[in-house]
């Protein structure tokens, strides 16, 4: 439960339950999913991507975000503290593996924790005193936040300073040791160059028969196609205006990337989510790629 009493697995319907079938009711629901492109969509998109997509920062400026990316994040989490992000409840919906277990001894690991988004939800859900859940985050403003909150519970869970585009990790548990590491919309924040690295660097962390519980942005998705020209840093690859970096990927990308390092592949989809804002009219169309890997 939450502090409204409502149970989490209600929150949200898992995906896939509700399909826009009548054009004619698109306003009569907030979100619908697997939402179909037709053409025409697609080439717009495609056009919008063309035309942000010119490189216009010099070598210089690209090496200083990526050098200087956890400063960016620190100030990020100076303005906004923990008041950005909502706590992901939706997990357990799509990730049910997070609630799994409730009396067995695991480990969770998520990578980019930021403030506790979704630590925090599976720490208050999870009655399992033996369940360890780490966090790690290259910003040190966000492990101070979430290590002041009152959610934070130091007896079931470690967060710590980690810049996971490093090529050796310092992790505060062995190798072979984690039964779930969560990488959600954080690999998109990180220079696309490190991704193979930091996929071994998880297979290194996992159990035999563990899984990785991926989800983050989605080629063609809204924020993508609103960047204006003059952001890119490479291809689909953009720095917002506070400096933050964020990439968008395709399915294929995704698949790629971990069958490579070893990975077998349970799940790879898109999430194709028509949001609607009933007040203006307003449809904005989401793409995100979640997706789920086990190491033999």
């Amino acid at each position: 439960m939450d502090s409204s009493g409502t149970n989490p697995d209600n929150l949200r319907p898992q995906f896939g339950n509700r399909y826009l079938t009548d054009d004619s009711n698109v306003f009569q629901h907030n979100a619908w999913d697997d939402v179909e492109w037709n053409a025409d969509q697609e080439q717009e998109a495609l056009k919008k991507v063309q035309l942000n997509s010119a490189v216009q920062f010099s070598e210089n400026q690209i090496e200083k975000y990526d050098k200087e990316a956890n400063k960016f994040w620190d100030s990020f989490y100076d303005i906004h503290d923990n008041k950005f992000f909502k706590d992901r409840h939706w997990l357990f919906t799509e990730f049910p593996e997070l609630s799994a277990a409730p009396h067995k001894e695991s480990a969770i690991f998520e990578l980019g924790c930021g403030v506790g988004n979704t630590i925090f939800p599976i720490l208050q859900y999870s009655k399992n005193e033996q369940l360890r859940v780490y966090g790690c985050d290259f910003s040190e403003k966000a492990i101070q936040i979430m290590r002041e909150s009152d959610n934070f519970d130091p007896k079931r869970c470690n967060v710590f300073v980690l810049d996971i585009a490093e090529d050796e990790w310092s992790v505060p548990f062995p190798q072979n040791s984690i039964d779930i590491v969560v990488v959600i919309f954080v690999l998109s924040a990180v220079h696309p160059e490190k991704y193979k690295n930091i996929i071994s660097n998880i297979y290194k962390c996992l159990k035999p028969g563990g899984l990785v519980l991926f989800r983050d942005y989605g080629r063609f998705d809204l924020a993508q196609l609103r960047f204006k020209p003059g952001r890119s840093l490479g291809d689909n690859f953009y720095v917002r205006g506070d400096g933050t970096r964020v990439y968008f990927f395709t399915e294929a990308e995704v698949s790629t990337l971990f069958t490579e390092q070893g990975f077998i592949e349970k799940e790879n989809r898109a999430d194709r989510r028509l949001q609607v804002n009933r007040g203006r009219l307003l449809k904005m169309y989401r793409v995100w790629i979640q997706a789920k890997y086990q190491k033999p």
